[in-house]
């Protein structure tokens, strides 16, 4: 059975870092098409935060987070990360990861068929 499980999330200052991770046990990331990072705030939609190719060479970034925030992968590992930096209290939210399921749209929630049960970081002002 294939699963994924974030890690790494907690309670930092403004403008602190934090390193998530997204480990894969069953099949191995490098044959997922892709692999993302949503986050949901209370009362919020799940919103696409960043995204990373099957080889790793393709990166996407929500405007939000783009020159904050570098997705990256391990295949070695089975590992996808998300480190994260000159974090906001508005980045405050439980990150998920998830495999993408196919077709063309990588920006939304629906396109993606595995989520992992999420990870917590809250950003203090």
């Amino acid at each position: 059975q294939v699963q994924l499980v974030e890690s790494g999330g907690g309670l930092v200052q403004a403008g602190g870092s934090l390193r998530l991770s997204c480990a894969a046990s069953g099949r191995p990331f490098r044959s997922y098409a892709a692999v993302g990072w949503f986050r949901q705030a209370p009362g919020k939609e799940r919103e696409f935060v960043a995204r990373i190719g099957w080889s790793g060479s393709i990166t996407d970034y929500a405007d939000s987070v783009k020159g904050r925030f570098t997705i990256s992968k391990d295949n070695a590992k089975n590992t996808v990360y998300l480190q994260m930096d000159s974090l906001k209290p508005e980045d405050t939210a439980v990150y998920y990861c998830a495999r993408h399921g196919g077709g063309t749209s990588y920006y939304s929630a629906i396109t993606y068929d595995l989520w992992g049960q999420g990870t917590q970081v809250t950003v203090s002002s």
